[in-house]
């Protein structure tokens, strides 16, 4: 077991999993403090690093494309105090944070695990049912329907309609993007990927964003809705990572590699576990491989 324990949070590897558990610092940031423990499966990890700095350091953790849903929404801009693969390092600690990552690249390398794209998150979302409020309204997800509703500031032209609901089925994507400088952010959910884009102060399918201490939390939810939408990298014809691609596949031909079925039992049975399917889901996408074994 290598383990480092700072201020700022706990990482420890025992070969399979690094376990990331935030801190209580005053710099660990409320997506942080939200999202809880995370473990994280080793074939996920695409490298580590540790930089050293005059008064601190940094351990900085890098997932596979496509691993987490997370870093699917948030694509790099998250702050370290919000990114969760993160941690700050007090000086006197950097050999445990460089044992820490020879620990974890020498198990790379024995594991034969490769840095490229997966085709399944190998991450579950947060728990569900899950509501945030921040910008101009409050969004709630239950794993089937996205609910927008208003504050008493949102622009006249979103409230004339009343709140929106919006089914898992019906959507194609979501972006969120932080409040940068004077630009404000926003989170836009998108149903026709060819539409004219509104304002976010405008636009009924998205929050504007101000950049107060809760707008990460809406990246938060994001990942929850996108971690149950088909996956970007998922092959065309087999079953993508989420509730709304859950139907009967196709027999496949009988020269089919069957490591690649069984890695896919693994990650089903990894995602039921995680809480991103429900039984009857987990139940339907495990038929459907093993029809094709």
């Amino acid at each position: 077991m290598a383990e480092i324990i700072q201020k700022d949070g706990t990482w420890a590897f025992d070969g399979d999993t690094l376990r990331i558990v935030p801190g209580s610092d005053k710099s660990v940031g409320l997506l942080r403090r939200t999202l809880g423990e995370i473990a994280v499966p080793l074939r996920a990890v695409a490298g580590i690093a540790y930089e050293a700095g005059r008064k601190s350091g940094r351990l900085r953790l890098r997932l596979r494309d496509g691993a987490d849903p997370l870093l699917q929404v948030t694509g790099g801009k998250l702050p370290d105090g919000s990114d969760p693969y993160v941690l700050a390092v007090e000086t006197r600690t950097s050999g445990v944070a460089e044992y820490l990552v020879d620990e974890i690249r020498n198990a790379l390398l024995l594991d034969e695990v490769p840095d490229g794209p997966v085709d399944a998150y190998l991450l579950p979302g947060p728990a569900l049912p899950m509501t945030v409020g921040a910008g101009d309204g409050t969004v709630t997800f239950d794993g089937r329907t996205v609910r927008l509703e208003w504050t008493w500031h949102t622009d006249d032209k979103k409230t004339a309609a009343g709140p929106v609901a919006l089914p898992l089925d019906d959507l194609t994507g979501v972006v969120w993007q932080p409040a940068r400088g004077l630009s404000d952010g926003y989170l836009r959910f998108i149903t026709t990927p060819h539409a004219p884009r509104l304002s976010p102060a405008h636009d009924p399918m998205a929050v504007e964003l101000n950049g107060f201490k809760k707008d990460p939390l809406m990246a938060l939810l994001a990942s929850a809705v996108v971690a149950r939408l088909p996956h970007p990298h998922a092959p065309a014809g087999e079953l993508a990572a989420a509730p709304k691609a859950l139907e009967s596949a196709p027999a496949a031909p009988a020269a089919e590699d069957h490591d690649v079925l069984l890695r896919r039992l693994r990650e089903l049975g990894e995602m039921h576990r995680g809480g991103v399917l429900t039984d009857e889901e987990f139940t339907a996408a495990k038929q459907a491989v093993l029809k094709r074994l």
